[in-house]
């Protein structure tokens, strides 16, 4: 089923050929099919998350794009945080789309040729508060029953690849019922 009632963009795209924690803007981005963000460090079939390389580095890769909604920055200023896109390491910066509330398996046409499938939650670390002390407890918040509430982004591999840029539209394919809520990937 596809979500035409959306109105979602991409606001901003980065990248980043070095293990850092931020990212690069830059004024297009082009995604690889199966591999991720071309030229960015996390960018392979097997992870390159550096934590995840040291358990093992023959997992599969789930985190070859990494994707925030802008409307986190506005939440945390609100607390006085300012943030900008690519400021915790995000690929793609969306406007208008609840991407934490999209279930596993969605897919999201970004642009006029990119399709990504959502993986499942970025998981926040302690890089978090080393950028921006405080921070971290913005974006892992807590539910009406004590359980963390991850608010970083989401994960996604590249199933068919092509340039992304600030101002594309964004169309949601939700998977077919039952939805999967997303775990940390």
């Amino acid at each position: 089923m596809t979500d035409t009632t959306l109105t979602a963009t991409v606001i901003a795209v980065a990248a980043d050929g070095t293990h850092r924690f931020s990212k690069e803007p830059q004024p297009v981005i082009r995604l690889l099919a199966g591999l991720g963000v071309e030229g960015d460090a996390h960018a392979g079939v097997t992870v390159k998350h550096r934590s995840r390389v040291r358990a093992d580095p023959t997992q599969p890769n789930l985190r070859q794009l990494h994707l925030i909604h802008a409307e986190l920055f506005d939440e945390v200023a609100r607390q006085g945080f300012t943030v900008h896109p690519a400021d915790l390491g995000e690929n793609v910066t969306t406007r208008g789309l609840d991407v934490l509330a999209l279930p596993r398996g969605t897919r999201l046409h970004l642009g006029p040729e990119a399709v990504v499938e959502v993986t499942g939650l970025r998981n926040p670390c302690a890089q978090i508060d080393a950028f921006m002390p405080g921070l971290l407890r913005e974006v892992v918040g807590t539910d009406d029953r004590g359980e963390p509430v991850f608010r970083a982004g989401i994960m996604a591999v590249v199933l068919t690849g092509g340039e992304v840029q600030p101002g594309d539209d964004i169309r949601v394919e939700l998977p077919p019922q039952p939805h999967e809520a997303l775990k940390r990937v």
